[in-house]
């Protein structure tokens, strides 16, 4: 089971006895009602996996019974993840090991359900930010990408980097939780490149033909985002898009893979040929669906979970509409505070379509870990907020120090980066040049 690696006191709503505030009697009641209503609204859920190895690149996290309060059964979740390395596996094997840890550390130890689950995107983006700057202290060379999936209840959270996938069949429609960060599917993410002083463009041959993807130089990186990838750039970032979604109770399937399925198979194909079996069987055959028609190109990985209430629920209903992004309850939106402070019953009855929570996919800091992103007052103030570091009150760089950005925003507010975490994200702006850039002749990394 994954526990803290570190506890940060605080709490929405409320103090501690050591502080000399006590909890209002009406907020332990309404937490016991929301306590026994997660206890009703746990669904069961099923996992299962399968691998066929080219390079040997691929690493995946399988855990499914983890506790954000060791000992405390209404605190469970689980952990999914998929790690696609390239130049090497190094990134993808320290990314495993150190990204749940990473997440659970940037979030207060003691927020409640409802409250965890809206901090849960900005410490993601957080987590994925401190891997990235932790592993590129130990190695130049290697990077990964990043589908990682957490699931507590109902309720599904995705942050992904990179070219691997997570897609969810649910209601009869296919719901993409997940983005391809590759130069040709994005001219934004090109744009945004460029602007930070990177060289986007395809692979120089004889003649001045250009040839292959679109790819970032120096390093030849045909990915915009992934964490590790020192030798590519600083521009190469490891900010992820983080989409959440409520599920209804008719439940859903899950299928995690690398690109070695999504090179070779459409997502409908991908959950039209495992549909009826349970996920062990449906994740092998969709690795070898993909390998039978493409051959073993590149490491593929296969992760599938089943969410339902029924026991023994493998096979998924048959598809009733077209592919795409299905009805919605409501559209993507970020979390407010008052969204946070005052969550009525309706957040907990059960949707009847899958309800979209959140989606943000914004490459800057500035926004991704604002003091409303996505709730105000969650998290301490005097603490980096990537790093998870102390800061003494005249320590702290505001995220908003070289904000150019109208309305509110100014520099001396929160969230704060300590020194080092601040030069990491003026590096992944373009505004601290760390690398030097070099020919496009030169081989490439993915």
């Amino acid at each position: 089971m994954s526990t803290r690696s570190k506890s940060v006191p605080g709490s929405l709503g409320g103090g501690s006895a050591a502080g000399g505030s006590a909890v209002p009697l009406a907020v332990l009641l309404r937490r016991e009602v929301v306590s026994e209503r997660t206890a009703a609204e746990r669904p069961d859920l099923q996992h299962g996996f399968f691998n066929q190895a080219k390079k040997g690149e691929d690493f995946f996290l399988l855990k499914p019974d983890c506790e954000r309060l060791p000992g405390v059964p209404s605190s469970s979740f689980s952990a999914f993840g998929i790690f696609d390395g390239h130049n090497g596996s190094g990134a993808a094997i320290y990314t495993k090991e150190n990204l749940l840890n990473n997440i659970l550390s940037a979030v207060p130890a003691d927020l409640n359900r409802e409250d965890w689950l809206a901090a849960l995107p900005r410490a993601m983006v957080a987590a994925f930010v401190k891997t990235d700057k932790d592993f590129q202290t130990k190695a130049r060379s290697s990077g990964t990408t990043v589908t990682f999936v957490i699931i507590d209840g109902l309720i599904v959270t995705v942050a992904s980097v990179g070219d691997s996938r997570c897609v969810l069949e649910a209601e009869g429609s296919i719901y993409h939780l997940s983005s391809d960060h590759r130069f040709d599917a994005s001219k934004e993410e090109v744009d945004r490149v460029t602007e930070a002083g990177g060289d986007v463009g395809r692979l120089n041959v004889f003649g001045g033909a250009e040839i292959g993807p679109l790819r970032c130089w120096p390093g030849g990186l045909c990915l915009s985002r992934s964490i590790g990838d020192q030798d590519v750039g600083e521009f190469i970032v490891p900010v992820p898009l983080v989409k959440q979604v409520k599920l209804s109770t008719a439940g859903g399937r899950l299928i995690i893979a690398s690109d070695g399925v999504w090179d070779a198979l459409t997502a409908e194909q991908a959950l039209n040929c495992s549909r009826g079996l349970p996920p062990e069987a449906a994740a092998e055959h969709v690795v070898k669906e993909a390998v039978h028609s493409k051959g073993l190109r590149d490491d593929t990985t296969c992760i599938v979970v089943d969410l339902g209430h029924e026991k023994g629920n493998p096979a998924m209903p048959a598809h009733k509409k077209q592919p795409g992004m299905g009805v919605f309850k409501n559209m993507f939106r970020k979390k407010t505070s008052s969204d946070s402070s005052c969550h009525s019953d309706r957040e907990y009855m059960d949707p009847d379509v899958v309800e979209e929570i959140f989606e943000d996919e914004c490459a800057f800091l500035s926004r991704r870990l604002d003091s409303e992103y996505p709730v105000r007052n969650m998290f301490k103030l005097f603490i980096c907020a990537i790093c998870q570091v102390e800061l003494k009150p005249n320590q702290g760089i505001s995220v908003h120090e070289d904000s150019s950005q109208p309305g509110n925003l100014r520099r001396w507010d929160g969230p704060f980066l300590c020194q080092s975490c601040q030069e990491k994200k003026e590096a992944m702006e373009g505004k601290r040049r760390s690398r030097d850039s070099s020919s496009r002749n030169s081989g490439s990394s993915e």
